[in-house]
């Protein structure tokens, strides 16, 4: 079943709680239903985490936090879910979102190299930047709704089985 199987790889709630960046958050974490794991919360969690792991910006678990509190959704499970994008996972992920958004504005794909430098920075958001955002905000919203059909469809399949297997058990 999803849920334990979430639950063995998910932090402490007390743990996430103390996390200095979630601490601007307040008592607003206080909410018990930040916390449960259900089918809906869960869903709605990997919807969340998916849809902000795909920004390109920094800190995109507060980002993933806040939309996580108002939706009522798994907090735990929504920050976890966004570091699909880790620092060695972000250069192919970001690649793609590049190729989408240079494939839908039709715009040839450029070659650039990468150089940390606000010089490059500021060139690259003018070349090959819009294809990259467009790309980042289709495959945002692309992987959030995937993600929170496909965590539900896992999860109704589980139960389903669970159910099916509990019912042979009950004929033996």
């Amino acid at each position: 079943m999803p849920k334990k199987f979430i639950r063995r790889y998910l932090p402490d709630h007390k743990a996430v709680r103390e996390q200095k960046y979630l601490k601007l958050f307040g008592d607003l974490l206080h909410d018990p239903n930040l916390w449960l794991l259900n089918r809906k919360s869960a869903s709605g969690a990997f919807g969340v985490g998916l849809f902000f792991a795909f920004w390109p910006v920094p800190f995109q678990m507060i980002f993933s936090a806040a939309a996580a509190i108002p939706l009522r959704v798994n907090l735990p499970l929504s920050v976890a879910t966004v570091w699909i994008t880790n620092p060695l996972t972000m250069p192919p992920i970001f690649y793609c979102a590049y190729l989408v958004g240079s494939t839908v504005l039709g715009t040839q794909m450029s070659d650039f190299e990468f150089e940390l430098s606000w010089q490059w920075l500021g060139e690259s958001l003018v070349t090959i930047g819009p294809a990259f955002l467009l790309g980042c905000a289709i495959c945002s919203v692309v992987a959030g709704i995937l993600g929170y059909f496909g965590m539900d469809g896992v999860w109704r399949w589980s139960v389903a089985r669970a159910w099916k297997n509990r019912q042979a058990r009950e004929k033996r």
